[in-house]
C-alpha cells in the first residue's frame, strides 16, 4: 500500500489507470462474470540480487517457490484442510499457471533466473532493486513476464505493484529469507506464502481488512471475504471475531491477511473473479489456454510413459498454441512422463 499511495500522489497517469481498472472490474462484477475460462499462463523471471553468497539463492529454491504459486493459485495446496468448514464453499481456483521463462526478451534460451551482485546491503520499498543503475536488476517487459526480485529487504517480507503502474517497476519483491520453502527460507515465513500474497496484489487483490487501520469501514472490494478490523498475525484460533462479524469472524486463513505462512491457505471465489478481471483489464497479454483432452487439430500427442504401462499422469493436459506457433503442453500437477508431439 505504501507503493500504491506513493504512485497515486506522484503519477496522474497511474491514478487514471487505476480508476479505469476498478471501473472495468466493477462492471464485470455487476454483470456477474465468473471470471476467465480456461487457464492463464504467466511466464516468470526471478531476478536474484545478492550482496553475499547466502543471498544468492539456488535454482532449487526458486523452483520451490514456483511450485507453491502453482498449488496456491490453483487451490491444490494440501493445507486447505485447515480451512474452517464454514468457508469451504468459498474456496477459489484461480486457474493460473506460473512457469519460469525459457526465453529471454531477445529470444535466447534462459533458465528464467537472472543473478546480479550488488554492493547494496539491504533494499527498501523505493524500487531501487528494480534498476541496474541503483544496484538492482532491470525488469523484463511487464507485458510478457511476471518480474520477481529476490533480495535482502530492510524490515519487509515483500511488496508489490498493483496493475496500472509503470512497466519498468511492475512486479513483486520478496526478501530472500521468505522466498520458497528450502535454502534460506526462515520460519514462520518459510512456506512461500509471502510471494503468494504479493502476487495477489499484482493481480489487484487488496488486504482482506480493507486497509483502514483498525476500523471497520474499509473494503477489499470482494463480497465473500468478511469485514475485519485490521490485520491478523501469527497463528489465530477460530473464530477470531471483530467488526461484528460473529459467529465466524475474520477469514484469517486467507492469503491476503498478515498471518504466518502455515495459517494462510486460501483465496475465495470472489477474489478469483477480481484477479481474472485484472488480467482482462490490465494484463491481457498473458494467454488463456483452453483445457482440452486432446491436442489441437494438426497435432498428435502420445504419452510414451503411459503407453509403456506406467501409472497414469497427473491429469488431463492443458494445451495451447502460442502466437509464435509454438505448441505447449502443460499438466496441472507433477508429471514425470515423457511425451511425444508430432505434426499430422
Amino acid at each position: 500500500m505504501t507503493v500504491h499511495r506513493r504512485l497515486l500522489d506522484r503519477d496522474p497517469a497511474y491514478r487514471q489507470r487505476r480508476e479505469e481498472i476498478e471501473n472495468l472490474t466493477l462492471a464485470r462484477k455487476r454483470a456477474r462474470s465468473r471470471g476467465r475460462t480456461g487457464t492463464t499462463l504467466v511466464p516468470v523471471v526471478v531476478h536474484v540480487v545478492h550482496s553475499n553468497l547466502s543471498q544468492n539463492i539456488s535454482a532449487e529454491q526458486v523452483a520451490s517457490q514456483i511450485a507453491v504459486l502453482n498449488e496456491d493459485f490453483a487451490g491444490r495446496n494440501a493445507d486447505l484442510i485447515s480451512v474452517p468448514p464454514v468457508w469451504r464453499d468459498a474456496l477459489g481456483n484461480g486457474r493460473i499457471v506460473f512457469d519460469l521463462a525459457d526465453r529471454d526478451p531477445s529470444g535466447a534460451a534462459t533458465t528464467g533466473i537472472t543473478r546480479t551482485s550488488t554492493s547494496t546491503a539491504a533494499f527498501g520499498d523505493d524500487d531501487a532493486v528494480k534498476f541496474a543503475g541503483a544496484g538492482g536488476a532491470d525488469a523484463w517487459p511487464a507485458d510478457r513476464y511476471l518480474n520477481m526480485w529476490v533480495c535482502h529487504l530492510h524490515d519487509l517480507l515483500g511488496y508489490a505493484q498493483f496493475p496500472g503502474g509503470p512497466a519498468q517497476t511492475d512486479g513483486v519483491v520478496i526478501d530472500y529469507r521468505a522466498f520458497g520453502t528450502i535454502g534460506t527460507a526462515e520460519a514462520p515465513f518459510h512456506l512461500g506464502r509471502s510471494a503468494t500474497h504479493e502476487v495477489g496484489h499484482w493481480l489487484n487483490l487488496f488486504h482482506i481488512w480493507g486497509d483502514d487501520g483498525l476500523g471497520c469501514a474499509g473494503t477489499d472490494h470482494v463480497d465473500d471475504t468478511p469485514n475485519q478490523a485490521g490485520p491478523n498475525t501469527g497463528v489465530p484460533g477460530f473464530p477470531r471475531v471483530t467488526c461484528g462479524n460473529a459467529p465466524h469472524g475474520d477469514m484469517f486463513v486467507n492469503f491476503m491477511d498478515y498471518v504466518d505462512d502455515r495459517s494462510m491457505v486460501m483465496f475465495t471465489v470472489g477474489q478469483v473473479e477480481r484477479m481474472h478481471a485484472a488480467l482482462d483489464a490490465a494484463r491481457p497479454s498473458f494467454p488463456v489456454m483452453a483445457p482440452q483432452t486432446d491436442p489441437p487439430s494438426g497435432w498428435v500427442h502420445t504419452d510414451l510413459t503411459l503407453a509403456a504401462g506406467a501409472p497414469d499422469a497427473a491429469g488431463k493436459p492443458v494445451v495451447a498454441i502460442q502466437s509464435d506457433g509454438k505448441l505447449s503442453v502443460l499438466y496441472l500437477g507433477v508429471d514425470h512422463h515423457i511425451h511425444a508431439l508430432q505434426a499430422k
